[in-house]
């Protein structure tokens, strides 16, 4: 029994989500490799030997990695997957986009955003917004996953020493290609990765509003910025802000609500941060059910007087 985790990088480095992904296929028992598939990615694969609990690291090099294109990996991965009894992915938008097509390939059901192992075929995540956690066993013999990387810890970045070996790179063929991308520049820390996080609802009333009231909190702590669905459907912050069932799975060190009711759907993306403070004027939001610290005020006071005093 032996688990492949398909390792997320920028072919330079691993990037943490990997890191969770690794400890969930620990779990699952047996050894775990990791596939680097890039394009002159070897520091990346050198990286991912390091993860402590990794036995082999597979790194395919080819120009149809380069940017990570689902249909090419997804090939990559299925040319191996014959040899694993657990394919794991971090379940993120690279994870939710390849896993899919590798699992209907192998003909086999998927097992979406694990938050815990409790058997190697049996898994437990959440449902109804994570308002249910259903208990789900795999009878395929190959067992696709992907996983809900705040329900695990990250593995050590270092302190292993696993082979690295060279395999070839399996081609997909020309029904895709990469065309070009935008990369929005941010100074903050990554909205997945940050530990502390600020985010902004729809009380907030505009964007210029959201910039002058949550930026200069964010700034102080350090934090990155996050956003309501409320928030980003109004226009006042960007897509790549938003936290929620629909948005980004997060948990920070701390996550500072402002203005955010807390419907169900953000609840979820956000529930599992160690510590949680919900600023807002309705006593009866339900952000304030799941808060460590709830202030019930209005935000436009507060949160200015809380910059002031930090």
């Amino acid at each position: 029994m032996s688990s492949l985790v398909i390792a997320e990088h920028d072919n330079h480095g691993i990037k943490p989500a990997t890191l969770n992904t690794v400890t969930a296929a620990l779990a699952c028992g047996g050894e775990v490799h990791v596939l680097v598939a890039g394009k002159d990615a070897a520091a990346a694969a050198q990286a991912a030997s390091q993860i402590t609990g990794v036995s082999k690291v597979l790194h395919a090099d080819a120009d149809g990695f380069a940017h990570g294109l689902a249909e090419q990996v997804a090939a990559q991965v299925l040319a191996l997957a014959t040899q694993y009894t657990h394919i794991l992915f971090a379940a993120t938008a690279s994870g939710k986009n390849i896993a899919p097509r590798v699992a209907a390939k192998l003909d086999v059901a998927q097992v979406s955003d694990i938050t815990k192992v409790d058997s190697p075929d049996t898994f437990e995540r959440p449902i109804y917004a994570g308002n249910a956690i259903a208990t789900v066993q795999a009878t395929d013999a190959i067992k696709v996953i992907t996983v809900r990387t705040t329900g695990f810890d990250a593995a050590a970045a270092t302190g292993g020493s696993a082979a690295v070996e060279s395999v070839s790179a399996a081609n997909a063929g020309a029904h895709s290609q990469f065309m070009g991308s935008e990369i929005a520049k941010n100074d903050r820390p990554e909205l997945t990765a940050a530990k502390i996080i600020v985010s902004g609802g729809r009380a907030l009333g505009s964007a210029e509003k959201f910039a002058e009231v949550i930026t200069p909190l964010a700034d102080k702590l350090g934090a990155a910025m996050g956003a309501s669905r409320a928030a980003v459907d109004a226009g006042y912050a960007p897509n790549d802000w938003q936290v929620g069932q629909t948005g980004k799975i997060v948990a920070p060190q701390l996550y500072v609500a402002c203005g955010i009711s807390g419907a169900i759907q953000h609840l979820a993306g956000m529930k599992d941060s160690k510590v949680i403070v919900a600023i807002n004027k309705d006593p009866e939001a339900p952000i304030f059910s799941v808060a460590d610290y709830g202030l019930e005020a209005d935000l436009f006071v507060a949160v200015p007087e809380l910059v002031a005093a930090l």
